[in-house]
């Protein structure tokens, strides 16, 4: 069934108003008539099976047949800290992170990356993650629409990761735990979601002078056993171990 997300003021318990683009895939590709089923999400886990009402100039009108509440979502907030990979590797990992869970990405230039966009070029690589962000939580099921935040730096992104309940730093040297360890201490809260951070460096790791700060800053140093991932892979094992030792 097909699946769409609308700003929750679009929404009631009765009636739900799909506008532009979506709107126009639905009656233009889809070409979806009245009276056809699909599936709403007002980005906060709710969910609402729909059937099509009618047509008012550019927008849908749907009629709610049942609302619940989704289940789509981890019972954590995890955020992907992923610093700059050169070329469009950013893409895949984005749409992977999606799949296996992120809350966020918060993409950061760390003294290794060698990608380092100007202001402008930042900019519009922004606008297209947050579109692949949207198309892979719509084909994954996602019950929210996880955001990519603007790039920023290795500081920025160390103080942003040190704020959750469990702040991770993948890391391929000595003095790490393991990331079994590191999750066995992490305890779900029933009333309010924790939070956990999975910081992963670009092609070249992280330098000693960057996980020395991130531990000073209460990061945990965490391997991801004895091979050696590449920086698209490394995000999407992370988040997959941490969606099984916390959700399945």
């Amino acid at each position: 069934m097909p699946r769409f997300f609308v700003p929750s003021e679009n929404v009631n318990d009765r009636q739900i108003r799909i506008t532009g683009s979506d709107a126009s895939h639905i009656m233009r590709s889809l070409r979806m008539a009245k009276g056809e089923k699909l599936t709403v999400c007002d980005m906060h886990s709710t969910e609402y099976e729909c059937v099509i009402q009618g047509f008012e100039g550019t927008d849908v009108l749907l009629d709610v047949m049942n609302k619940s509440v989704g289940r789509t979502e981890p019972p954590y907030k995890a955020m992907l800290f992923q610093a700059l990979p050169k070329g469009d590797k950013m893409e895949l990992i984005i749409q992977k992170a999606v799949e296996t869970g992120a809350y966020a990405i918060v993409p950061f230039i760390s003294e290794r990356c060698i990608s380092r966009p100007d202001a402008k070029s930042a900019k519009g690589k922004l606008e297209r993650w947050n579109k692949i962000a949207l198309e892979a939580a719509k084909q994954c099921g996602r019950g929210i629409i996880p955001e990519v935040l603007p790039i920023c730096s290795f500081d920025e992104a160390v103080r942003m990761a040190s704020d959750a309940d469990a702040p991770i730093l993948f890391y391929e040297g000595d003095g790490v735990r393991s990331l079994k360890s590191v999750l066995s201490d992490v305890k779900l809260n029933e009333n309010e979601p924790i939070t956990v951070s999975a910081m992963i460096g670009a092609e070249g790791g992280f330098a000693k002078s960057e996980v020395e700060k991130a531990f000073e800053s209460g990061l945990v140093p965490t391997g991801l056993g004895n091979r050696i991932l590449r920086c698209e892979t490394a995000g999407i094992v992370a988040l997959s171990a941490i969606s099984y030792a916390l959700e399945l």
